[in-house]
């Protein structure tokens, strides 16, 4: 979601910021802005279009600066206008007056109450965020130290933040703080940065420090000191991390998704790379006495790794026979559930700062779960760091908004999760083991062989292009594919699309099913084929347009009113991998052809790190 940039420096740091921000993109927004410090002001340029629009702006005002702090916002409190955009002054109006600048992801949850407080004091208020608030809060008690100040006004606040914010008065200096999302400081030679992900400083620096829930820093040119949550200085351990820029290039491709759904087969090989034979090490050096204790698994994810996670549910059941339940991250916390200390607790999350899910894993702990387990694409994410064992993805950085490759390394990811569980409750045999390994090997070359599809698919999507609602229908593992498909085609070519198991047609949403509404069907040659068929007639019998994904033996032929296109063989457990492929591209074709913003769908951002 938000992205913050910042940079204390001896030279002019308004490129790196604008290059931070760009590098940001792919985390979603409507809003942008950037705060200089500037001949012993406070400047700023907003805009509620592209970076490339602010960066417009910048030049056309000759602004640059030593001190600046930059922001994409997607919009939480307030409309997507220009006055609620970041950064905030305080006073908040563009004079000579202004004297705090601040960022701010997060949300802060007792805005009202300090609002109020603030109005009283003769504050003015010129827009709906609750950014405004901790702009104006930390002016009100500015001391004449800023790194002071914001110690003391983030006591005040309640809920999730992570800020930036700098003063008139204190040039060369810029103080961060964070609880519940996501700031790293990047250290340099007398120059230093502070940034929501380390992509956003990529080859401006790779010292990066990862601050802990709590932390506040103070950056200047030649210092980064920290305090913890109680005030006491603390050293971060400062890591090299390469941030990839070139991951965020388009080479020849049209879009990132397009980019991101073809790197699919070299994301699968990078992620098994290190899997030369099952074992519980794989996930961590505890792996294995944890997973002999066990009796059950809880999955916690939100949308697209939540589908996930129902696709691992029959894997794990079927293979290492261990009950599982799959929970949507935002609604577990707030039921009351029936805890087993038994259980391992699985989150699933690309970014791994996903906020529901998150708090979901805390909320588990205090229920005494204490086994835990993230499936995650980021290393030094905080989901990584908050539990035990964690298996890390190598997907790479994924810019578009809809979810392509690191959905499909999740399930390789659950899938080795799976066999490793079976192994260590006796349920594997070597011969099974074997082949599942290899045909986890094959995967790369048989997604390339669904790929290879692709012009068939765009004749499709020319037909869909010009619906308004869709269904999608699977059986047993294949049904959670049928909910990813759905949710790709309505996220980014905005067409109303719903996913059912095929049983549950006659249940509800046949009655649905005219010559305008397409169905799109998942057939793999597995034991449910000739019920699936039976469905499809039911579709038929009404007037639907069936477009079926089918494999190369499923006995499926096109006829009137029947698509079909075959997949270029079946692939048993793992068929779930290679049909998500074919259900990618699709939605993606749609929404070309439909003319929408592909990798930056309207109201989506792509890591969301609020409720």
């Amino acid at each position: 979601m938000c992205g913050i940039v910042g940079a204390v420096a001896q030279r002019d740091i308004t490129p790196i910021l604008l290059e931070g921000l760009k590098r940001l993109e792919y985390r979603g927004y409507d809003s942008c802005g950037v705060a200089l410090h500037t001949d012993g002001h406070l400047r700023r340029a907003r805009s509620t279009h592209r970076v490339a629009d602010l960066e417009q702006q910048i030049a056309a005002g000759h602004l640059g600066g030593f001190t600046g702090i930059a922001h994409t916002r997607w919009a939480t409190h307030g409309a997507p206008l220009s006055h609620n955009a970041h950064p905030h002054f305080s006073p908040n109006n563009d004079s000579d007056d202004a004297r705090i600048a601040l960022v701010h992801n997060g949300i802060v949850e007792n805005h009202d109450e300090l609002r109020a407080e603030l109005s009283a004091l003769g504050y003015v208020f010129q827009s709906q965020t609750d950014t405004e608030v901790i702009a104006h809060l930390i002016d009100n008690m500015y001391n004449g130290d800023l790194f002071d100040t914001v110690q003391r006004a983030v006591k005040r606040l309640t809920g999730a933040y992570a800020i930036a914010v700098f003063c008139r008065d204190e040039p060369h200096r810029v103080v961060g703080a964070r609880q519940g999302s996501p700031l790293i400081v990047g250290i340099g030679k007398g120059e230093n940065f502070l940034a929501s992900d380390a992509m956003a400083l990529a080859g401006t620096t790779d010292q990066i420090i990862y601050l802990e829930e709590g932390d506040v820093v103070d950056l200047q040119l030649q210092r980064c000191w920290i305090v913890d949550a109680r005030g006491k200085a603390v050293e971060r351990e400062v890591k090299t991390v390469h941030a990839h820029s070139g991951a965020t290039e388009l080479g020849p491709y049209r879009h990132y998704m397009q980019k991101e759904i073809f790197e699919q087969p070299r994301a699968i090989a990078d992620t098994l790379q290190d899997v030369t034979a099952i074992m519980p090490e794989l996930f961590g050096d505890k792996a294995f006495g944890i997973f002999k204790q066990i009796d059950s698994v809880l999955i916690l994810a939100c949308g697209t790794s939540y589908y996930a996670g129902l696709t691992a549910k029959y894997w794990i059941e079927a293979v290492a026979k261990i009950p599982v339940n799959v929970e949507i991250a935002s609604e577990y916390r707030y039921r009351d559930s029936v805890p087993n200390p038994h259980s391992l607790v699985v989150t699933i999350s690309q970014s791994g700062e996903t906020a529901d899910t998150l708090a979901a894993l805390k909320h588990a702990r205090s229920l005494g779960m204490a086994h835990t387990l993230t499936i995650c694409n980021v290393a030094s994410s905080a989901m990584v760091r908050e539990c035990e064992l964690a298996y890390i993805t190598r997907a790479g950085v994924e810019v578009g908004v809809a979810s392509t490759k690191a959905f499909s390394t999740q399930l390789v990811a659950l899938f080795l999760l799976t066999l490793t569980l079976a192994q260590v409750k006796g349920r594997l045999s070597e011969a099974d083991e074997s082949a599942h390994l290899k045909a986890m090997r094959h995967l790369p070359v048989a997604i390339a062989a669904v790929l290879a599809l692709e012009p068939q698919i765009i004749a499709w999507a020319d037909d869909f292009a010009r619906r308004e609602n869709a269904l999608f229908l699977g059986r047993g593992m294949h049904y959670p594919i049928a909910l990813e498909g759905a949710l790709k085609l309505k996220e980014i070519s905005y067409i109303h699309a719903e996913a059912y198991p095929a049983g549950e047609l006659k249940h509800g949403p046949l009655a649905l099913v005219t010559e305008q509404m397409p169905v799109v069907t998942i057939a793999p040659n597995d034991a449910l084929i000739e019920k699936l068929k039976s469905n499809m007639q039911e579709v038929r019998a009404r007037g639907g347009q069936l477009y079926v994904f089918a494999d190369v033996d499923s006995r499926i032929g096109s006829s009137e009113g029947v698509h079909v296109i075959r997949l270029p063989e079946h692939y048993g457990l793992l068929s779930p991998i290679l049909h998500v492929v074919s259900l990618q591209l699709l939605a993606y074709h749609t929404a070309l052809a439909r003319g929408t913003d592909v990798d930056k769908p309207r109201n989506l951002a792509k890591s969301v790190t609020v409720e």
